[in-house]
């Protein structure tokens, strides 16, 4: 009889030469236990997604609920499901007051691509901006607005009226004109290497598109729902967008993302055509039921208030001289290395002694440091401990 492993490799589709392979077998809290009983501290998260924990029991208890009450019912928009509704009601009532309308759907390159849309039929233009080394998704469009080459020669033509600006260049603003549909742009480049905007970018990046009748669209789906000290990092940075984009540690590990935006601006979505965006299994009720659950947790549970307590204490315990820098905000971090060479060597080391990390998809040289919210202190100084000894 095969093995999982041969199954897996077998069967389910690779996107890589080199899966990590690793056979989980439970996930509680910071923790994943494999087939052989090894435990692992996951300190990425499952990439920004387990913002509460793996199986927060408030979030299991709702997923268990919602089951026995119905699932799936209709194409989403068509029928009043109270776990939407919740759902929508407390985000909105967090947000900014003009950010009240909310698309759900399955994920952060959907969201990405809905976005895309309403900005092309609210403004009726087609230019698209985005940033050098920006990582939207993997669809079509989403990769369209991806900022790093290599990974999207393979697939063109990708959408026309597309192109790039330096992130962080107040000189590059002019380049948004009054044909410019919408600017996309990560509040904290993620994969670039938790890239933070520098002074007022974000504020002169605001400006620009208030003047110019652009829609600014603020990509939080790696950094919102308290990763960077802020339940959303623009607050940190003095700006609201027009659209803001979610997913990853929205759902406490189920899927689902969103973008929410005015109600003028999102309402363009439902005539010329009627049903101008439309999605099946988006705002599925036992995903919003979850994801409910997940932001209740953040909000009552007051995790987002020990975030930058917690990266302070993160910086001062990593202090290496092979470590040439820390960059990011809050539980979004890296560690910047001489190398990829050197950084997938310790990273590897890491792994085999229990704590899980990773690189970055533009930034290979730099690991991801990226923990669910509610790690404690002590679990902090256990990861950093191995960390360093793995340096060494």
């Amino acid at each position: 009889m095969l093995t999982q492993r041969e199954l897996f490799l077998r069967h389910v589709a690779q996107t890589s030469d080199m899966p990590l392979s690793l056979e989980i077998v439970k996930a509680e809290g910071l923790y994943l236990t494999d087939a052989t009983g090894k435990r692992y501290m996951d300190l990425i998260s499952g990439i920004a997604v387990s913002n509460v924990g793996h199986r927060h029991p408030r979030v299991v208890v709702a997923i268990k609920e919602q089951v026995d009450k119905y699932m799936h019912l209709m194409v989403y928009g068509e029928y009043i499901q109270s776990p939407q509704v919740l759902l929508a009601s407390l985000l909105t009532s967090v947000l900014p007051v003009q950010l009240s309308s909310v698309y759900f759907v399955n994920s952060g390159s959907e969201a990405i691509e809905g976005a895309m849309k309403l900005a092309k039929r609210f403004t009726g233009r087609t230019e698209m901006i985005s940033f050098a080394n920006a990582y939207h998704g993997s669809t079509q469009g989403s990769l369209s607005m991806m900022g790093k080459e290599e990974f999207k020669n393979a697939f063109r033509p990708l959408l026309p009226d597309t192109r790039q600006i330096r992130f962080n260049s107040t000189d590059d603003l002019s380049q948004i004109t009054e044909r410019t549909a919408c600017v996309i742009a990560e509040t904290i480049q993620g994969e670039a290497g938790a890239i933070v905007p520098n002074d007022d970018f974000m504020k002169q990046l605001r400006e620009r598109c208030t003047t110019t009748g652009t829609l600014l669209i603020a990509d939080e789906i790696q950094c919102g729902f308290g990763r960077t000290g802020k339940l959303f990092a623009f607050e940190h940075y003095g700006f609201v967008p027009d659209i803001l984009c979610m997913a990853k540690g929205m759902g406490g590990g189920m899927p689902i993302g969103a973008f929410v935006s005015s109600v003028e601006v999102m309402s363009s979505l439902t005539n010329n055509p009627m049903l101008g965006h439309i999605t099946t299994f988006g705002g599925h009720p036992v995903c919003c039921a979850a994801s409910l659950a997940t932001l209740r947790v953040i909000l009552q549970e007051n995790l987002v208030e020990h975030v930058n307590e917690k990266e302070k204490l993160f910086r001062s315990l990593l202090v290496h001289p092979l470590i040439k820098s820390i960059q990011g905000k809050g539980l979004l971090l890296s560690l910047e290395f001489e190398s990829y060479e050197q950084n997938k060597a310790i990273i590897d080391r890491c792994i085999k002694k229990g704590v899980i990390t990773d690189w970055f998809l533009f930034n290979a040289n730099s690991m991801r440091i990226a923990p669910p919210l509610n790690i404690t202190t002590e679990e902090i100084k256990q990861a950093c401990a191995v960390i360093l000894s793995c340096i060494s």
